[in-house]
């Protein structure tokens, strides 16, 4: 079987891709940067999703029957404006265009955000939504293309990742565990959130009983990818810190938190990267609690412990540190 991946050399891209090319699928990944695992190269081909026609050619070629639509630009860049986000908007309608009923493709799974709602908010139905970012909007824009489509498009379904972490991935997960091994994270003065988190390994396993679900069950549905139970992140850092061997965290007064997104506020109108600010710090303090329900009906439950996740990918940051 054929599977065609766009965005797979991102984070659940590259996860996805070392997966399913274990497992007797032929796959392709789409992507308009180069892989971040360099094993990866021979499954690459460079293509815009913005770029219909050259997107078509690469599509009518390989004529895959599962396609997984990762691809997206996923930055808060609020000065730009939504053209910054146009991926996440024109890339969905030009991917719904290929994924019509006439096509080779059987299934496809159209990746969206938990962002699609404010950080905290509980949406009461799947049209519920009112996003705080430019990137969460385009989301909801993205979403509101895959379902004016419906009729027309093949089986599908969209899944909205929470906080993801594991093997392969990048900020803000990545800098948390940076922080956290190199003694520099501290508790927010007993402000800690409770989130739900997710393992990539178990994101994979999701995707793949998403695709392989019978259509009755998935098809127009949109599923949070994630695992149970949440964790606070306070608990979370002095786990890592555990499995590390390191002396668990301190806690300072949140105060200092509140400086700290201060500075890193003026700082971004500048340019500059700072590992604070009121948005992160906004992430770290307020609870977001999804919904598995449906995830879990459809998908059982995760293979991966959390513990077991946390050891994972220490070894694979020890492994991959420069």
């Amino acid at each position: 079987m054929k599977i065609v991946i766009l965005g797979g050399s991102g984070f659940i891209g590259t996860n996805a891709l070392e997966y399913f090319k274990n497992n007797l699928f032929e796959v392709f990944n789409l992507d308009i940067v180069t892989p971040r695992n360099v094993d990866h190269i021979n499954y690459w081909q460079q293509v815009d999703i913005c770029d219909f026609f050259s997107l078509k050619k690469v599509i009518d070629e390989i004529q895959p029957d599962y396609l997984l639509h990762l691809a997206a630009t996923t930055e808060l860049n609020e000065k730009d404006g939504l053209d910054f986000y146009n991926a996440n908007i024109e890339g969905v309608e030009n991917v719904v265009r290929l994924c019509n009923k006439e096509s080779s493709i059987k299934r496809v799974i159209f990746s969206s955000s938990m962002l699609v709602n404010i950080v905290g908010y509980n949406p009461k139905h799947t049209f519920d939504y009112n996003p705080s970012t430019l990137y969460g909007k385009s989301k909801v824009m993205g979403e509101n293309i895959v379902f004016e489509n419906y009729d027309t498009l093949t089986e599908f379904c969209i899944i909205r990742p929470t906080s993801i972490f594991g093997e392969w991935f990048g900020e803000p997960y990545k800098n948390f565990f940076d922080f956290v091994l190199n003694g520099s994270f501290y508790h927010p003065g007993g402000k800690a959130c409770t989130k739900t988190y997710g393992y990539v390994g178990n994101t994979i396993y999701q995707i793949k009983k998403l695709f392989f679900a019978e259509k009755e069950l998935i098809h127009g549905q949109v599923f949070y990818i994630g695992d149970n139970p949440p964790i606070n992140i306070s608990d979370w850092a002095n786990e890592i810190a555990v499995v590390a061997g390191m002396k668990k965290p301190k806690e300072i007064p949140f105060f200092f938190f509140l400086l700290a997104a201060l500075y890193g506020d003026f700082l971004s109108k500048f340019g500059i990267k700072f590992p604070m600010t009121s948005f992160r710090l906004g992430n770290m303090t307020t609870d977001h609690v999804v919904d598995l329900e449906s995830t879990y009906a459809v998908c059982g439950d995760a293979p991966v412990s959390r513990l077991m996740a946390v050891k994972n990918t220490f070894e694979w940051i020890k492994e991959h540190q420069l």
